[in-house]
């Protein structure tokens, strides 16, 4: 736990824009890393330091991408299909990865900074009553938020509510129904202490805690501590979330760049284009994209951008029905040549690859100028990459500037984190668990009627394999599908019959519902730590 909770400078605060151009300041740009703790104590400025501090390290949170969407049914790792991979496909994992580590590492500096936000709220004069109890809810809703991520994907956690002022390493497991039950209670007073209407876009609201509260629910409703109270209580918040939160009318709207703040939205991360509050930037916009600069026709662009590395599943792509609107507004099948290139023919803004949707004969193939995909070689090397697939286009952030990896990604949209699309698919859920079929199904032809789909859904079709390809549609990129799989019980299941690498290997197995906890954390505690079963 040393890496983690040594005592770290909390006087050296990073500051954050609550603005998307970096207009509107929720702080001074003040140098606060030099003033001691009887000066910053005197300042109640230095309560919304804090406070700020918090939202920024959920950037870390919300853009650690390998455990959310690695080793699913709808993605997978970008290679061919070919030797193995510890997270991807459940393949000698172990103690020691980085991916694990830095899941481990970003939710704890979260809780970190929100305990200190807790505990020096007490000791800084002139605060006042409101500013205290609004900044103390967000905090503890964040604290609630790192924590859910931790104990879903490592099991009981230590549960650690005050700020450490000393190097600490006696850290021993909590239970997770003891740390569920510290969510609930930090989620409770953020209820209590949030606005319905925050001063600022991008401040938490009354709702995000709804949101974030129902899905806690929902997931513990399924485990042995949980009950059906559970899902009642998760349907009932979500519920007010929805009515709160309108289903923008168009998908394609709802995920412009252009319309990034809707109805729909419930929270989002802001970047902005200020470069001292973006800080490295979103990255969102390089997700399931794969080096297509190489083909004839194309090169380093601002728009189609170079991708992270996963991959869709063929299964992600088989999911999309004739006129389901989000299949347009998520992927393209069509890229244009951006440079000339003579040898192939091509001309800027001509068709240089294309990914039919049904897989188009030899002959046609071989009568176009460009280079054509077919869907059964998208991990088959084709002379120009190794694999090649309809990228993600939902979170693209045209303009800005091409980056290689390693390189701040600089992205400025928001990253939308809550949006009552996927309310509305926990509602279904909850409902689907209570045997109420009906308004389960009443949820999930929202959403689909706004796809375009107008064949309704109904009761007696509810399942929770159909929620979650509804969810697969609805939210690809967007939240963590491990843990939507996990929940439902159907990670196992779901990850050998659709992702390719996975079943490859065939190595997923029960224990792989927990991830290992990192060996730093037990080597530092001298071993009182315990490591999940199976892992040692």
């Amino acid at each position: 736990m040393k890496t983690i909770y040594k005592n770290f400078n909390l006087l050296c605060i990073a500051l954050l824009s609550f603005a998307v151009l970096g207009c509107s300041d929720f702080l001074e740009e003040e140098n606060k890393s030099r003033e001691t703790d009887v000066v910053a104590s005197s300042n109640p400025a230095f309560f919304d330091q804090l406070v700020a501090e918090v939202y920024n390290r959920m950037r870390a949170v919300t853009s650690s991408y390998d455990l959310e969407f690695l080793g699913t049914d709808i993605f997978t790792r970008g290679d061919i299909i070919a030797g193995i991979n510890e997270i991807n496909d459940y393949v000698n994992l172990r103690p020691v990865n980085g991916s694990v580590s830095n899941q481990w590492f970003v939710n704890y500096r979260v809780i970190a900074a929100s305990n200190a936000a807790i505990d020096r709220s007490n000791e800084i004069t002139g605060l006042t009553d409101a500013a205290k109890q609004i900044g103390l809810a967000e905090v503890k809703f964040f604290r609630a938020y790192a924590y859910f991520n931790l104990v879903e994907h490592f099991g009981g956690v230590p549960l650690v509510l005050n700020e450490l002022r000393t190097s600490t390493v006696d850290f021993t497991r909590n239970t997770e129904s003891e740390v569920y039950n510290q969510i609930i209670l930090d989620l409770t007073d953020a209820l209590n202490g949030t606005p319905d209407a925050p001063s600022a876009y991008g401040r938490v609201s009354k709702n995000a805690v709804r949101h974030l509260y129902s899905k806690v629910l929902l997931t513990r409703g399924y485990k042995d501590f949980g009950s059906s109270q559970d899902f009642t209580q998760a349907a009932s918040l979500a519920e007010t979330v929805i009515a709160a939160h309108p289903l923008v009318n168009s998908f394609s709207t709802l995920v412009s760049r252009q319309s990034q703040r809707n109805s729909e939205v419930i929270f989002s991360i802001l970047y902005g284009s200020n470069p001292v509050s973006r800080g490295v930037g979103n990255s969102r916009h390089l997700l399931f994209k794969f080096v297509y600069d190489v083909y004839p026709g194309q090169t380093r662009s601002t728009l189609y951008h170079r991708g992270l590395g996963p991959a869709p599943t063929p299964y992600f792509f088989s999911l999309f029905q004739e006129n389901d609107q989000r299949e347009a507004a998520t992927i393209r099948r069509l890229l244009l040549a951006e440079v000339n290139n003579a040898t192939a023919g091509i001309a800027v803004g001509d068709t240089s690859i294309y990914f039919p949707k049904t897989a188009w004969s030899a002959s046609v193939i071989q009568s176009k100028p460009y280079v054509v995909v077919n869907p059964s070689n998208y991990f088959i090397p084709n002379g120009f990459t190794q694999v090649q697939y309809p990228m993600f286009k939902k979170f693209d952030d045209p303009g800005v500037p091409y980056t290689n990896p390693g390189i701040n990604p600089d992205g400025e949209r928001d990253a939308i984190i809550m949006r009552s699309g996927e309310t509305r698919l926990l509602a279904a859920e909850a409902y689907l668990q209570l045997n109420n079929t009906a308004k389960a199904a009443e949820h999930l032809n929202a959403i689909r009627s706004r796809a375009g789909l107008n064949q309704p859904i109904t009761p007696a079709q509810v399942t929770i394999d159909l929620i979650l390809d509804e969810s697969a549609k609805e939210l690809a990129g967007e939240v963590s599908r491990w843990m939507d799989l996990k929940r439902t019980g159907r990670l196992i299941e779901r990850v050998l019959a659709h992702n390719p690498h996975a079943a490859l290997n065939n190595a997923i197995r029960p224990f792989h519902l927990l991830r290992p906890i990192p060996q730093s954390e037990i080597d530092v505690t001298g071993g009182i730590l315990e490591q999940n079963p199976q892992y040692n």
